[in-house]
């Protein structure tokens, strides 16, 4: 099985770009399941139903979030009405909405998908350490394809929990901080792993963010208006092959497309 992954969808470019190459990357590669985190997608901070509804209809099949979850207030809807949604799991019990889901289609084995967010630098929710061996637990009684986006600041935090569920699912990837890292591996265990995919939207930006307001706030520390950037668009993420029997990864690579003109 070959799963994608999408790293943060920043805005409209971001939208645009996976519509654009999606369908050519899902032929090319013979993609079985695309993830995409999508909590910066609508207008670079948070998600609504309609930018969702966009994403799914390029071809993603989950989508996966973060700290900006709660950015835009009709992310109630989806998290109340849409099954291929998620939320970070380490929200505490009651929250609305899912932390993990299983996918299948015919003729296709499960996947599992597990969204986690980390607390070092970031608001503290749930400690996903122990939250993600309870789930994972539960879930590899269901299927050993396990795949988990994990959203954290810090890269300590994101290499440990990886670690720790090395061998136990079949990749762990990061997310949030918008920098796509080189370290792709497959730990001894046979998990994938990725510090972090990378943002998907305009290059050419701080983080997706117009660059001039971001360095004037850096010289005046005073509010400034951070508006999604629009030049250089790319496609970011990792591309893993799974074994369907063991769910162990076999491969790992990163994805870095350019939108075409």
């Amino acid at each position: 099985m070959k799963i994608l992954f999408i790293g943060d969808i920043v805005g409209e470019p971001g939208r645009q770009v996976v519509q654009q190459l999606l369908p050519k990357l899902k032929r090319q590669h013979e993609i079985d399941l695309v993830i995409a985190n999508g909590e910066n997608s609508a207008g670079g901070a948070g998600i609504t139903v309609n930018t969702a509804m966009e994403i799914y209809g390029a071809g993603v099949d989950v989508i996966t979030t973060g700290d900006h979850l709660w950015d835009q207030k009709e992310v109630t809807a989806l998290l109340q009405n849409e099954p291929r949604f998620l939320r970070p799991f380490n929200y505490p019990r009651g929250t609305v909405g899912q932390g993990s889901m299983i996918w299948q289609v015919a003729s296709m084995p499960p996947v599992a998908v597990l969204n986690l967010q980390g607390r070092t630098f970031m608001t503290p929710l749930e400690n996903p350490f122990t939250c993600a061996q309870v789930e994972v637990e539960r879930l590899r009684k269901i299927t050993p394809i396990i795949f988990v986006d994990m959203h954290a600041e810090a890269t300590s935090e994101k290499i440990a929990l990886g670690r720790m569920l090395d061998g136990k699912v079949s990749a762990v990837i990061g997310t949030h901080t918008h920098v796509q890292t080189a370290d792709e591996q497959i730990f001894p265990g046979g998990t994938a792993y990725l510090s972090d995919a990378g943002f998907t939207g305009p290059q050419a930006s701080v983080l997706g963010r117009e660059i001039e307001p971001v360095i004037r706030r850096f010289l005046t520390n005073t509010p400034q208006k951070f508006g999604v950037a629009t030049e250089n668009i790319m496609l970011k993420g990792a591309l893993v092959e799974v074994d369907n029997n063991s769910g162990r990864a076999l491969k790992i690579e990163r994805v870095s497309e350019a939108m075409r003109s």
